[in-house]
């Protein structure tokens, strides 16, 4: 197995929150920092809780941006308008703001709402899906898939119980049906496969170092020709009641 570092302490510290305030679900915010500690690149990100905040954080990230409002109590956030993409200038962003608090206010009133997140939008590639989740049989399970269609519709997905080398990883990933999207199709240069084989291996550690941790997904992480990028993740951890 190859040895790789990830940020034990960074991510012990944002486990912790999460267990002293008693959440088995961690917020999207949370996971990207575990992710960003297990050496996994995540674009640039900041929480704020104003306007003047989300212009500020808009613009040390760089136009375009994306906002999301963050919280535990909202899973599905298009669906109440709290996500808003690819704001150019700062009227776009301050005119989001505003939108997402009147949608908060009117669609998810109740919500405990921990602030706005701000990062980069990200150009388009491919979406593929890592997933792990804690079988009764054999532990520690990971999945791969294509993002989309591929894994909702069609369930084009492969599985390993953990730990995996990355040998192995390479051979999941050729057993989806979709992965000659990666390789390049109709003109496509091929995709970044060896930072999507990084990832996953890292994931794997990170599952395997925390024990606490009982499902995880990145969703997508974006591959280009160079490099694979987290947008999303979700982590579920197991709490002492």
């Amino acid at each position: 197995m190859e040895k790789v570092e990830i940020g034990k302490g960074k991510i012990r510290k944002v486990l912790s929150i999460a267990k002293k305030e008693g959440r088995s679900q961690l917020l999207g915010t949370e996971a990207k920092e575990i992710m960003l500690a297990a050496g996994l690149d995540v674009p640039p990100f900041e929480v704020v809780d104003d306007i003047e905040d989300a212009v500020r954080a808009a613009e040390k990230i760089g136009y375009p941006v994306v906002m999301k409002v963050v919280s535990e109590d909202i899973i599905h956030k298009t669906d109440i308008g709290g996500v808003f993409l690819d704001l150019d200038d700062e009227n776009e962003v301050m005119e989001a703001f505003e939108a997402m608090k009147r949608n908060i206010r009117l669609y998810a009133p109740k919500a405990d709402v921990r602030g706005v997140e701000i990062t980069k939008m990200l150009p388009p590639g491919i979406e593929v899906i890592i997933g792990v989740t804690t079988d009764s049989s054999f532990g520690k399970v990971v999945m791969f898939g294509l993002g989309g269609i591929y894994v909702e519709v069609l369930k084009d997905v492969a599985f390993r119980v953990l730990p995996v080398t990355k040998n192995e990883i390479r051979r999941m990933m050729r057993e989806v049906n979709s992965y000659p999207l990666l390789l390049g199709v109709r003109g496509e240069k091929r995709k970044d496969i060896e930072a999507v084989v990084d990832a996953i291996y890292r994931i794997g550690v990170l599952a395997n170092e925390f024990p606490e941790i009982v499902e995880l997904d990145v969703n997508p992480l974006v591959v280009y020709e160079k490099g694979a990028k987290v947008l999303d993740g979700r982590i579920t951890i197991k709490v002492k009641k």
